[in-house]
């Protein structure tokens, strides 16, 4: 089983390199919407403070989104999917693996942009930290839940306007927890609360995405 993901994340770093080029349109979406907000603000550092963590999650759930059809839509054109699905092999480790290197070459990499976004807003060291934080935690349920859109709407025309409306529903939670995590200013109880409920819902859908989109993508093969 770990040589089988070793060798799928391979694949799939191959290939997201080959596209290097969507998944820096996504993360190039992530810095361009939150540094709009600042120059369409002002100068008023309060308001920046208080807007910043909504801000950022909600660009970081629209970059995911946007980053999401990628993630089947090759190997359901070129009949890798089916090869999976054939493999005897589980299909839900090979889909595990393609959502962990998806997570790190688009949810990963925007929280290491989130302390340089940070500064725009005039954030104060912890309360970057707590963004950053919730960022870590919170993308890769927004991925987990965006792969089981995306395998939904694999080989679909349109699929991206289907895929948002499939799972703007289910990342609500993940974005009300994580704004809520980050939260400064409403002391270290609320953050903590929140982050236990970003947590969990990490751990469940760790669970239960990765069985989803293997479900679905046996669906849209047949």
């Amino acid at each position: 089983m770990p040589r089988l993901i070793a060798c799928v994340a391979r694949r799939e770093w191959a290939l997201t390199w080959r596209r290097r080029t969507d998944a820096l349109g996504s993360l190039l979406f992530f810095v361009i919407a939150t540094s709009l907000f600042p120059i369409a603000v002002g100068a008023d550092v309060r308001l920046l403070h208080a807007i910043a963590p909504g801000v950022l999650w909600v660009t970081a759930l629209f970059s995911t989104m946007l980053a999401a059809p990628r993630l089947f839509a090759q190997d359901f054109d070129d009949g890798s999917l089916d090869l999976m699905l054939l493999a005897p092999q589980p299909l839900i480790a090979m889909v595990f693996a393609k959502i962990a290197v998806h997570w790190l070459t688009s949810g990963f990499a925007l929280v290491l942009l989130t302390p340089v976004i940070a500064l725009q807003y005039d954030l104060p060291a912890r309360a970057v930290l707590l963004l950053t934080a919730s960022l870590l935690v919170g993308t890769p349920v927004l991925c987990l839940i965006g792969a089981i859109g995306a395998a939904l709407t694999v080989g679909v025309r349109g699929g991206g306007v289907l895929l948002a409306v499939l799972v703007l529903p289910l990342d609500i939670p993940v974005l009300i927890f994580g704004v809520g995590a980050a939260d400064a200013v409403r002391g270290a109880a609320w953050s903590a609360a929140n982050f236990s409920l970003l947590g969990a819902g990490l751990i469940a859908a760790l669970v239960f995405c990765p069985v989803a989109s293997a479900a679905a993508l046996r669906d849209a093969a047949q």
